[in-house]
């Protein structure tokens, strides 16, 4: 099976961008000394070393200047997007507007599931936040 190792995000302005996901999701977040280019390394989890994880692992990546147009449209979701797993949704629907981040579509169940809300980073990058719940309706 082939498997999601790494993700990027474009953004007008990095460095507010690595802000909110700091803020918001706790990121660490570092500008890396590129020679191709600026680039920001994310790690939003643990690093899998010889098999061995010391807590859950995440799929980590990077911010890298936006080198054209921001994505446009009328639907809230026109992009691949990445889904964040939190602890509650609700708790994290109200971080992102502190750090500069906006509602994309309402908090939706996904029956016997989980909940489900996008938002949109400083940049208007569309991202999800997921919450497990089975009793979701």
């Amino acid at each position: 099976m082939n498997r999601v190792i790494h993700f990027e995000i474009h953004a007008e302005n990095p460095e507010r961008v690595a802000e909110f996901y700091r803020q918001v999701f706790a990121w660490d977040v570092s500008k890396w000394d590129n020679p191709a280019g600026e680039y920001w390394l994310i790690v939003s989890g643990p690093v899998i070393e010889e098999g061995k994880v010391a807590g859950p692992p995440g799929i980590n990546g990077g911010i890298l200047r936006r080198r054209g147009a921001a994505p446009k449209g009328g639907e809230p979701v026109n992009a691949f997007v990445c889904t964040i797993k939190v602890p509650s949704v609700d708790e994290y629907l109200k971080r992102i507007p502190d750090a500069g981040g906006t509602l994309a579509a309402p908090k939706q169940a996904m029956p016997g599931l989980a909940w489900l809300a996008y938002c949109k980073d400083p940049d208007g990058n569309i991202f999800g936040i997921y919450e497990d719940d089975p009793s979701a309706k």
